[in-house]
């Protein structure tokens, strides 16, 4: 079981930057691929950018490729995004997701573990 803790939303303006972190707990973070998913309202869930358990493949959606880059740190049990050049497009509620994968699905039923999302909002 994974438990997992999303933290670093908030406002920011637009060409400004955030970086979101996720905490997990339980055993078996380091034996999964992690993955970051946003939603508008009244869009589909999205996803945003995922990296393997020993952080050497990731992935990003073709909407933030070049600005936002995902980073894990297993010993702190800690994914993060870090989020530059926001735009307003680009707020969103942001989820953690955890899965026990050996690559980087960017459908979200892929994945078992979801956390409660943390709302970023760029204003323009």
């Amino acid at each position: 079981q994974v438990q997992l803790v999303e933290s670093g939303g908030g406002l920011v303006q637009a060409g400004g930057s955030l970086k979101l972190s996720c905490v997990a707990s339980g055993p078996t973070f380091t034996s999964s691929t992690m993955a970051w998913f946003r939603q508008a309202p009244g869009k589909e869930r999205e996803f945003v950018a995922g990296i393997t358990r020993t952080g050497g493949t990731t992935r990003y959606g073709d909407s933030v490729k070049v600005r936002f880059t995902i980073s894990r740190d297993n010993a702190k049990n800690t994914v993060y995004l870090q989020m530059n050049s926001l735009k307003p497009e680009d707020t969103a509620v942001y989820y953690c997701a955890a899965g026990r994968l050996i690559v980087v699905p960017t459908s979200s039923p892929s994945y078992g573990y979801w956390g409660q999302g943390t709302q970023v909002t760029v204003s323009s």
